[in-house]
């Protein structure tokens, strides 16, 4: 299964009008769009419009998208050169938008390469222990992600104690066969798990932007989300995140903010009773 397939998302008979089902598949716990799914959902418009593929995109998230609407996602074509294209693609529901997203696309012919940074040593995703969720029965995106974490913490195990702004996470989408900017834009977008990473609190929050840079794509079956948190401040959070393959290839880096948001008191009591209760199971 390839991206486009994965997101649903649906080509019209305008080549530069796409469709995309906002089902529980794309959506967070919270029930609306994933930002990260909203970008891979432009970058393939974007790719499919053009025949070229991302260099750049960089998403501005203005409003909510809920199931079970649809949104038209336009691609608007601006300087098309001749190893590079500039364009744009504006998701909307109805007359609503909900994300803008600028792209350059292209591909140049060029002997000279290299790579200088390098994966961190980390657990292997076989050795790392599944990652947990805040509301794990929810009909979700997190039902078709499968994450393990390398580096950090579990929520349950955060005492109001900073980290050190670093978190790693394996993470796979089981049914996408093909490695794609699309599937790293999704996987990109979790700059709010290591917010809540470094301020060790049941945190996240909500995207405002996100910025995916491919470098090169290879396949693999596993990548590695290495997550750097450099500031919260004002209520925003800060960060970055490069994307590994098992292989050591650095893949794409994203960069976002976002605002940080508390989860509801309820949830985490409802955590804390269930961890609690696994602690009395074990003994």
């Amino acid at each position: 299964m390839d991206a486009r397939t994965w997101l649903g998302l649906e080509p019209t008979h305008n080549p530069n009008r796409w469709v995309l089902p906002i089902t529980p598949g794309v959506s967070t716990g919270g029930g609306f769009l994933f930002g990260g799914c909203g970008l891979g959902a432009a970058i393939e418009a974007l790719e499919g419009t053009t025949g070229r593929p991302v260099v750049w995109a960089t998403a501005q998230y203005l409003s909510y998208a809920n199931p079970p609407s649809v949104m038209d996602i336009d691609v608007t074509v601006a300087v098309s050169g001749h190893q590079v294209t500039q364009a744009r693609a504006v998701g909307h529901v109805a007359d609503r938008e909900v994300f803008t997203v600028n792209a350059a696309l292209g591909e140049r012919s060029m002997e000279e390469t290299g790579q200088w940074d390098t994966m961190p040593d980390v657990p292997p995703p076989d050795d790392s222990p599944p990652r947990g969720y805040r509301n794990p029965e929810a009909d979700s995106l997190m039902r078709r992600i499968d994450t393990r974490i390398a580096v950090g913490r579990d929520f349950r195990d955060f005492d109001g104690s900073q980290g050190t702004g670093q978190a790693a996470l394996w993470a796979r989408m089981p049914d996408l066969l093909d490695m794609s900017a699309a599937a790293l834009a999704i996987l990109g977008d979790y700059v709010p798990f290591g917010v809540g990473q470094a301020l060790g609190v049941m945190a996240g929050g909500n995207s405002l932007d996100n910025t995916l840079r491919v470098a090169r794509i290879v396949p693999t079956e596993w990548v590695l989300l290495d997550i750097r948190v450099h500031a919260v401040r004002n209520g925003f959070g800060h960060g970055l995140v490069h994307l590994w393959a098992e292989d050591g290839t650095l893949l794409a880096t994203a960069s976002q903010s976002c605002i940080v948001r508390f989860w509801k008191p309820e949830h985490v009591d409802m955590i804390r009773r269930e961890f609690q209760l696994e602690e009395r199971e074990e003994r």
